[in-house]
């Protein structure tokens, strides 16, 4: 009598594995087929063998896989290091360049201050040889640098009281410049210089000429006023009388004209 399937069971070591399930499974069909008469042995062993190559190639293309899966791995492992090498090579290269331009912003504006510096030294230097505005007995006017030098040397003369230095160089300066804007106040001062040498016919000379040449000029009523103290001190109190009466009448409301009034009384005692 023929004996039954055997009933698969775990062994020591755990179950068999789904290569054992599969033959246990094989066999068993093929004692059940001995049974039923629709498999023989031969069958049986084929059945096995064709089970245990399906196993076996899904085996190998699994393993096949997984190699391919790792080498792609792999692959993108090394390009993405690749790529970060790249990245750090471009971002040392960028550090570099930066570096040299930070350099050469500070070399600029190293260079840039102190051609600032140099520009204002030329600058300062080159101001006082410019034209500039000069403003001077209440009019205005453009004066080069040799004009206001000449004028203001002269001026500080005759306030150090060296008359004689001073009348020297004020009619030097009305000589060389007749058309500067400083040429009223110029004759002005020339002759208080001279009426300070006690030149008074030479002072009167200079006062009429300002008085003549610009009668609008501020200066003009102390003009007057200066010519009739040099007539009085050349003992001619009628020129004098006339020189007053001609500065009240043209400059009614000017100090000069009110100081001639308080002249004129004495002179008239």
């Amino acid at each position: 009598m023929a004996a039954g399937p055997k009933t698969l069971r775990p062994g020591a070591g755990g179950w068999l594995g789904p290569v054992g399930l599969a033959i246990g499974l094989t066999l068993a069909l093929a004692g059940g087929g001995a049974q039923a008469g629709l498999f023989d042995d031969e069958e049986a062993r084929k059945a096995i063998l064709d089970l245990r190559a399906r196993i076996q190639a899904g085996d190998e293309a699994n393993r096949a896989r997984v190699a391919d899966l790792a080498k792609s791995s792999g692959e993108q492992a090394d390009q993405l290091r690749r790529s970060l090498l790249d990245l750090n090579a471009q971002l040392e290269t960028q550090r570099a360049d930066n570096a040299k331009l930070r350099g050469a912003i500070e070399q600029l504006t190293r260079d840039l201050a102190e051609l600032q510096r140099s520009t204002k030294a030329i600058d300062d230097r080159l101001r006082p040889l410019e034209p500039q505005k000069v403003s001077l007995d209440g009019r205005e006017f453009v004066a080069e640098a040799d004009e206001r030098r000449a004028y203001d040397q002269a001026l500080a003369t005759l306030r150090s009281g060296d008359f004689d230095k001073a009348s020297a160089l004020l009619g030097a300066f009305v000589q060389r410049y007749p058309g500067s804007g400083y040429g009223e106040s110029a004759r002005f001062w020339l002759g208080n210089a001279l009426y300070g040498q006690k030149n008074y016919k030479d002072a009167v000379a200079v006062f009429r000429a300002l008085v003549t040449g610009s009668p609008n000029h501020p200066r003009t009523p102390e003009a007057m006023l200066a010519m009739a103290n040099c007539q009085i001190e050349m003992k001619d109190a009628r020129a004098a009388r006339k020189t007053i009466d001609d500065l009240v009448k043209a400059y009614p409301a000017s100090e000069a004209a009110a100081a001639g009034k308080e002249r004129l009384g004495s002179l008239k005692g």
